[in-house]
């Protein structure tokens, strides 16, 4: 590890990972250039998957095989997004070894039109695990009402769970619970709980854009005065409920099973504002055991000009609270903020997945084009 930023991330309990994959990443090196450097994880999402389809040529060859072999738009999704996270797999599989499963981590994300739907979310999260074939995968699971009872029966599978999409304190809650469900189902099924790993996802910059459009239609002082802390003070509370949840006696009973801590993961971190520093998202939330996933641009920040200085976020709820209270003294609804993102989120992911069917398919039609123009 080379990086002073990086190094000093993971010296202070952090570990960095990458949240974006593709094809190209994985067959020039350039993942292991990154894994050299210190990024010890991979998220994806459908944009991402999208992005690197719409990119170059390299998935032409499989697109051809799967023409010839009459695969729907759905099927050749599906193969080409698990092989490029199988393939991820194990380029981080000695990460993975190396420090016993908590990072080497590969993300996959259940397709978002089920999140709504607990039955086929977890009949497709059972689908990606096996077709990865890789014990460090994690399926990644939207925090949607109907997607906790599916958090709790995948974990009780013994497969690992990224949970992502998670606004609220109320709703992390509700994951944290769902989460030591899951344990406790797997512990009466005797698995093996040390193998099970999970993080929950949440998302911090969707929180101060939404917020800080609300303050500056109020366009007061005190209102400009709170523009982007809306976000990092909603994670550090997240942080404060993660203690309170892991020091009970519920959590240290499994724990003496040999269960994991679900660690908290600080996701949609790329700064929005360029009014705001750039690594903003990483610096103000470092603390013990917790994940911060970076798009390649806040990488290259952090990498560049961040200054680790230390834990952030133990010392700073009363501060945190503050913020929160002074923003619903404003007549600004948290409750109603966080509802809104989580509709828009699982939105932007359906969205996101229709473009990525919409180019596979076009590209798949291309490839079924060629392959009769061939037998002719």
């Amino acid at each position: 590890m080379t990086d002073n930023a990086l190094k000093a991330l993971a010296d202070n309990g952090v570990s960095v990972w990458l949240d974006d994959l593709s094809r190209e990443r994985i067959e020039t090196g350039n993942l292991q250039e990154l894994i050299d450097l210190g990024v010890v994880g991979v998220t994806t999402n459908p944009s991402i998957f999208q992005a690197a389809l719409a990119k170059g040529d390299r998935y032409d060859a499989d697109l051809r095989s799967y023409a010839a072999a009459g695969d729907t738009v759905d099927d050749a999704v599906f193969k080409l997004t698990t092989e490029d996270v199988r393939n991820a797999c194990d380029i981080f599989m000695p990460l993975y070894e190396s420090t016993n499963g908590v990072d080497g981590r590969v993300s996959i994300e259940v397709d978002p039109r089920l999140a709504k739907d607990t039955t086929k979310t977890v009949e497709q999260a059972k689908q990606l695990a096996e077709a990865v074939g890789r014990e460090n995968v994690l399926i990644k699971i939207p925090a949607t009402v109907e997607g906790l009872p599916a958090i709790s029966q995948v974990l009780a599978e013994g497969i690992s769970v990224n949970v992502t999409l998670i606004f609220s304190l109320d709703r992390y809650r509700g994951v944290m619970n769902a989460f030591l469900t899951g344990l406790e189902q797997a512990r009466e099924a005797g698995r093996d709980l040390s193998k099970i790993h999970s993080v929950a996802s949440f998302f911090v910059s969707r929180v101060d854009t939404e917020i800080d459009k609300r303050l500056d239609a109020l366009g007061t002082d005190e209102a400009k005065a709170l523009k982007g802390k809306a976000g990092v003070a909603n994670a550090r509370l997240a942080y404060q409920a993660y203690e309170e949840v892991f020091a009970t006696p519920r959590w240290r009973n499994l724990a003496d099973d040999g269960a994991n801590a679900q660690r908290p993961l600080w996701a949609s971190t790329g700064v929005k504002d360029p009014a705001y520093p750039d690594t903003l998202y990483v610096t103000e939330l470092v603390a013990p055991n917790t994940v911060n996933t970076m798009p390649e641009k806040t990488l290259d920040a952090v990498r560049d000009h961040g200054e680790v200085t230390g834990d952030e976020v133990t010392g700073a709820y009363a501060d945190a609270g503050g913020v929160l209270d002074a923003l619903e003294g404003l007549g600004i609804s948290y409750a109603d903020v966080t509802a809104l993102l989580e509709r828009e989120g699982v939105s932007k992911f359906e969205d996101a997945w229709g473009e990525l069917l919409d180019e596979a398919q076009r590209d798949l039609d291309l490839a079924r084009a060629d392959v009769e123009q061939d037998g002719k």
